[in-house]
């Protein structure tokens, strides 16, 4: 099995930084939105390949522009995630996701993988490490099922949380992926 992560590009709430921290929902700029499809030529995506995207507009607008029309499903267990989990730390804005009701109005065709789980309200930022560790083995059991490749687009905490659960060890944020980088590894 392969997993492919792939950091969002550049967002509006990184403008001075780290003033817009709070900006609610923020997009891509056009710089992000660049960089986003100088990494489509350097990637490939098929036809069969499980497309995991975190429910935020910037890793939304990171997927329709890699995908080429390709279908991608939104799931709240590979959104925003702190790293290393620090409760006192204040909630930021730009790390709220978007709820089931306003990612169907938006993107109306999207598909949405949840496990029925209740993690929308808080998404995967703010709970217990047991917990948040509970839903991504599961997410991973059931990619694992089906998929020979997947990629994950999300955002730098969370794919650090994913590296370290699938058994990479000694991970600091200094391993954070840089806007649009890509991180490949294998599981076996």
């Amino acid at each position: 099995m392969e997993f492919i992560f792939i950091r969002h590009g550049h967002g509006e709430h990184l403008n001075d930084y780290p003033d817009r921290l709070n900006t609610l929902h923020p997009s891509l700029t056009e710089y992000g939105k660049f960089q986003v499809a100088q990494l489509r030529n350097e990637i490939k995506i098929e036809p069969g390949d499980l497309i995991l995207v975190s429910p935020t507009k910037r890793t939304i607008e990171t997927a329709s522009i890699l995908t080429n029309g390709l279908d991608f499903i939104i799931s709240p267990l590979v959104g925003p995630r702190m790293f290393p989990q620090n409760p006192e730390l204040p909630f930021l804005k730009c790390d709220q996701i978007l709820s089931k009701t306003e990612i169907i109005k938006l993107y109306e065709s999207i598909e949405i993988l949840d496990f029925n789980l209740d993690c929308w309200k808080e998404g995967m930022n703010r709970i217990e490490q047991h917990v948040f560790e509970g839903y991504a083995k599961q997410l991973l059991e059931w990619t694992r099922k089906s998929y020979k490749k997947t990629f994950i687009i999300s955002h730098d905490g969370t794919i650090t949380n994913y590296r370290i659960l699938l058994g990479e060890k000694g991970l600091t944020r200094k391993d954070f992926l840089g806007e649009a980088g890509v991180y490949q590894m294998q599981d076996e």
